[in-house]
């Protein structure tokens, strides 16, 4: 039972990826004629790594599909009723069954938690090399929490110039304003990991009143990378499950929307 269990499994598996495939080649092919990525990366940094993604998303579906097929064909032959029949009882008949299905689940959730984000990582590399449109960040007034009392807002971000437009930078103690940073932009310097502000005002609140600085370019060491603005909700799938629960507690902290799409990952890896 276990051997045609497997074989089966096997064999539906195998032919749904096929087929799937082909479909994507279809699909695709238009793409990859306009890119200048090689065969090699095709076939190993991204078909390798799609068969692994939707053979682990469908897993549960081929286990059911499979018991049903190989289960249907013993019937068919007489085989369970002989097997009954000889004295074999229904829980040692069913044994192998739940053996092969906790073996496969096991090895699927395995694959979800930790092999599958790093296949998801190379692929997502090359669609965003090779595939997709450039990405960019649709939301505006985009608030972070990028340090207990520091909240940074932008109107909105370009991601080709690496840019925050209409950029501020809070700070506060409590329920008291100390600090506000104003600029018109903030451009991120990826050689340096800082952000230079153009034409700032900076506010500072004292007891013995305000005092306000402007200038015409300024250097921090803000602790806010681009990614934290926006980034595609599919690079949580690029994340293995630790470093997905450091993230979402760390985008529950800033308030930001991608935690969403980051639970609904961490929850379908296991469901």
């Amino acid at each position: 039972i276990i051997r045609q269990f497997l074989g089966t499994f096997l064999f539906i598996l195998l032919a749904i990826m096929a087929i799937a495939v082909v479909f994507d080649i279809s699909e695709k092919t238009q793409d990859f004629a306009n890119t200048k990525a090689t065969l090699g990366e095709i076939v190993v940094d991204y078909y390798v790594n799609f068969v692994l993604f939707y053979a682990n998303l469908f897993s549960g579906l081929f286990i059911f599909l499979a018991v049903l097929i190989f289960t249907s064909r013993l019937a068919h032959r007489s085989e369970v009723i002989a097997i009954l029949s000889s004295g074999v009882s229904f829980g040692r008949f069913s044994r192998p069954y739940f053996l092969v299905a906790t073996l496969l689940t096991g090895l699927s959730l395995w694959v979800g938690h930790f092999l599958l984000p790093d296949a998801n990582k190379v692929r997502l590399a090359f669609e965003e090399a090779y595939v997709r449109v450039p990405f960019r960040v649709q939301d505006r007034h985009l608030h972070r929490e990028i340090a207990p009392g520091a909240i940074a807002y932008c109107e909105s971000y370009a991601v080709d110039q690496r840019t925050a437009f209409r950029f501020s930078l809070e700070q506060w103690d409590g329920t008291e304003l100390r600090k506000k940073l104003l600029s018109d932009r903030a451009v991120f310097d990826t050689t340096t990991g800082h952000w230079t502000v153009f034409d700032y005002t900076l506010r500072t609140f004292e007891p013995e009143g305000e005092r306000i600085h402007k200038g015409a370019r300024l250097d921090t060491a803000i602790a806010l990378v681009p990614g934290d603005l926006g980034r595609r909700n599919e690079v949580t799938s690029a994340m293995r499950t630790p470093e997905l629960d450091r993230f979402i507690e760390e985008e529950t902290a800033r308030g930001s929307n991608t935690k969403v799409f980051a639970l609904i990952e961490r929850h379908q890896r296991t469901s």
